[in-house]
């Protein structure tokens, strides 16, 4: 069960967490406190998963608190503040809820934190199976360079061979991984460690030209900014 503390100088906040968090029942509150510095202590003392953390505290503020850590647990920020909305984000907080956090929201925070805490404690798989001619074939992800649609079927295309798979594009979206492949046309989708150049209008993974179009021109910033 995911772990968390509560720190907050407004013991009101206090109450209305504990009452969401024991409703819902899938997280363990195992301790409160009203500072950060306590909250440091108990961070180190406690296996801690979560912090429910308010930004205007004496003394040290959340974000300083959070920029303080080393390692520092899972975030979600409880203020009444909305000013300081950007820069918990870019701390990588879970979310920022602002008072009084209504137990509508609190789910809804709850849901992004398990589809996180999944995907951190989840290893992620480095190959998929594709069936082929009758058989199931696994396919390392570091061996496929792209996928092209065909039809009703899609080719994939590793550094070894070629191969048919019956399969829509979109499941084939949904069974790689997203940051490893991305598309780039309605009819492809590629490895982007395999990409050696691009362009707007095409990519280049060594002598194979991938057209670009233009609803996923976007989808290269992730490239780009690397």
């Amino acid at each position: 069960m995911i772990s968390c503390i509560i720190v907050d100088d407004e013991p009101l906040a206090h109450d209305v967490l504990e009452t969401h968090i024991r409703r819902y029942g899938r997280i363990s509150l195992v301790g409160k406190c009203s500072n950060a510095l306590s909250a440091f202590d108990l961070i180190h003392q406690l296996k801690v998963d979560l912090v429910f953390l308010d930004i205007k505290m004496p003394g040290i503020n959340g974000i300083q608190f959070v920029k303080s850590l080393k390692d520092p647990p899972k975030i979600i920020f409880t203020t009444a503040y909305s000013k300081h909305a950007l820069t918990g984000f870019e701390l990588d907080a879970v979310d920022y809820l602002l008072k009084p956090v209504t137990y509508e929201l609190f789910e809804r925070s709850m849901s992004k934190l398990l589809r996180v805490h999944a995907l951190e404690t989840v290893p992620q798989k480095d190959y998929t199976y594709f069936k082929v001619s009758g058989t199931l074939m696994k396919i390392r992800h570091e061996d496929l360079l792209f996928v092209q649609a065909v039809k009703d079927y899609v080719l994939l295309q590793t550094k070894f061979a070629r191969f048919l798979t019956h399969m829509t594009m979109k499941h084939l979206t949904e069974l790689l991984p997203s940051n490893i492949f991305i598309r780039v046309h309605r009819s492809h989708v590629v490895n982007i460690h395999a990409i050696t150049s691009l362009s707007k209008s095409h990519v280049k993974l060594g002598s194979e030209i991938i057209p670009v179009g233009e609803l996923y021109r976007s989808n290269l910033d992730v490239i780009r900014k690397r």
